[in-house]
């Protein structure tokens, strides 16, 4: 492993082990053969869980990370995860993605744009879009028809859990607003909500 990946990954993973911890409890919840994170920057955590990962942004220190493969295989080794599993890495814009239609289980938006949109024709129908609030991109795929809630993640005492219970308590808005995509991405930012989880789990349904 270079300095370099060292150095990535240690800022990354500054409080230690939160997104293995996450993604564990994805994983638990999500099964999934191939996996895109879009906007991953350096977060390989989805290789601790999943097999088949690939990882898309347009930072040239995140291709930096991923061309030392060996390096990017350490870390999955040691966080639990296979280090004969498959990982790819696409620099660019997330947006123009070549990527074959319908052929991800699992897409991840993390604190990165509106994924849902730009990513979520190459999510099949019935795979999962785990998103959060940031950027409002939860708010958006809640207005496309293509998906629907499916669960929430729950953060408590650094422990994350996945639940389906009483999801009609989420997603409502604390005062009365229209909202709408136009308004979402007019504002770049998450709506607030009575009731906010870390993050969602939404099914694509078509």
């Amino acid at each position: 492993m270079t300095a370099r990946t060292s150095a990535l990954w240690e800022k990354q993973d500054q409080h230690k082990g939160d997104r293995w911890r996450l993604f564990q409890a994805v994983g638990e919840a999500v099964p999934a053969g191939k996996v895109l994170y879009a906007g991953s920057f350096v977060d390989v955590a989805p290789s601790f869980v999943y097999d088949d990962v690939t990882y898309a942004d347009m930072d040239k220190r995140a291709a930096a990370f991923f061309a030392d493969t060996e390096g990017v295989q350490q870390i999955i080794a040691e966080h639990g995860g296979d280090a004969d599993a498959r990982f790819a890495f696409v620099h660019g814009d997330y947006r123009l993605l070549d990527l074959e239609a319908g052929s991800f289980d699992l897409l991840i938006s993390l604190y990165a744009g509106f994924i849902s949109e730009a990513c979520g024709h190459l999510l099949r129908v019935g795979g999962t879009l785990l998103v959060n609030a940031s950027h409002g991109d939860a708010a958006l795929a809640a207005l496309d028809p293509r998906f629907a809630l499916a669960a929430v993640i729950q953060l408590n005492d650094g422990r994350y859990t996945v639940s389906n219970r009483d999801l009609d308590r989420f997603m409502v808005p604390k005062t009365t607003q229209s909202i709408t995509v136009d308004s979402v991405k007019a504002s770049g930012r998450g709506i607030a909500y009575t009731k906010t989880p870390f993050a969602y789990l939404f099914e694509r349904v078509g």
